[in-house]
C-alpha cells in the first residue's frame, strides 16, 4: 500500500519543483532521482521508493520502505528524509505536524 504525504510550503518558499530536486540531491548525497510524468522518483538505503512532485500547490511524497533494512539504514534515511522536508517546504517537522493536525481538523 502507497500513502501520499502532501505538505504545503511555507510563504515565500518556491514551488518549483527543479529547486526541490536540488534539496533532494543535497540531503541524499547526490542521489539523482528520475523524472518519470513530472514525478521525480529515487531510491536511498532504507527506501525502496521516494516519489515526489507538486500538485494543488502542495508537495507529495509517498515512500515505500524496503523489507528488514538494518536499523543504522532506518536512522540515517529518516535523518535525511526529515532535512530533505525542512528544506523543500520551509517547515520544521514539528510545524509540519502542526499543519497536518490543523488540516484534518477543518
Amino acid at each position: 500500500m502507497i500513502v501520499v504525504q502532501q505538505y504545503q510550503l511555507k510563504r515565500g518558499v518556491s514551488k518549483d519543483i527543479e529547486r526541490v530536486k536540488r534539496v533532494f540531491v543535497e540531503c541524499f548525497d547526490g542521489v539523482e532521482p528520475k523524472c518519470i510524468d513530472g514525478r521525480y522518483t529515487a531510491s536511498f538505503e532504507a527506501l525502496e521508493s521516494i516519489n515526489f512532485w507538486f500538485e494543488d500547490g502542495k508537495l507529495c511524497v509517498d515512500t515505500i520502505t524496503r523489507p528488514n533494512p538494518c536499523d543504522d539504514e532506518i536512522l540515517e534515511t529518516n535523518r535525511r528524509f526529515r532535512k530533505f522536508l525542512e528544506q523543500a517546504t520551509g517547515y520544521t517537522a514539528k510545524e509540519r505536524v502542526k499543519k497536518s493536525k490543523k488540516s484534518v481538523s477543518k
